[in-house]
């Protein structure tokens, strides 16, 4: 998993609890990174699992609640990042979309070595849209921040169901409510 991931979670965790709850979870988690990342480097992806189980440990947040979180986080830092990635799309559903066709292409061009889940976007209606999300890493719920926070960004509203067909598979039915 590429850098830029880990480091923007132990940014978010100083920024949105403490610096010391970060230093805290990172020790605690005996890392084989020792929790130094480049944002340009590969790490193993059961990291961030390890981590963001501390942080729920030290916050009484949940895991699934913690990546949800970080996933709608993310999305903005990679908006304020990529800028070009948002140019001409006017609608949360048409930009998500255009995950697997557009971004995900130009973000292998940045880091080709990059291992991406896979979107496969299916336009049910103007408002609605199903989103087949497969990922060995199973990582479902921070996809689903991504999404929020795609709304986020859009300033829109949604109603989002997720239909976990395996560990590694899951179906977003998605409603862009304004």
């Amino acid at each position: 998993m590429k850098g830029i991931v880990f480091t923007e979670l132990i940014e978010m965790i100083e920024n949105e609890f403490s610096f010391k709850i970060a230093d805290d979870i990172i020790q605690r988690s005996n890392l084989k990174s020792k929790g130094v990342y480049s944002s340009i480097g590969t790490y193993d992806h059961k990291e961030i699992f390890i981590l963001v189980k501390e942080l729920s440990d030290a916050t009484g947040i949940s895991s699934v609640q913690l990546f949800r979180v970080y996933g709608e986080h993310l999305f903005g830092r990679f908006k304020s990042h990529y800028p070009s990635f948002f140019e001409n799309v006017s609608d949360p559903l048409s930009f998500l979309e255009l995950v697997d066709s557009y971004i995900h292409k130009e973000v292998l061009k940045l880091y080709p070595d990059a291992q991406l889940p896979s979107f496969v976007p299916d336009r049910i209606a103007i408002n609605h849209l199903k989103m087949t999300y497969s990922s060995q890493r199973g990582m479902s719920d921070f996809a689903h921040g991504l999404i929020l926070g795609c709304f986020k960004n859009f300033g829109k509203r949604s109603e989002i169901e997720m239909e976990k067909i395996s560990e590694s598979e899951v179906v977003f039915n998605i409603k862009q409510l304004d």
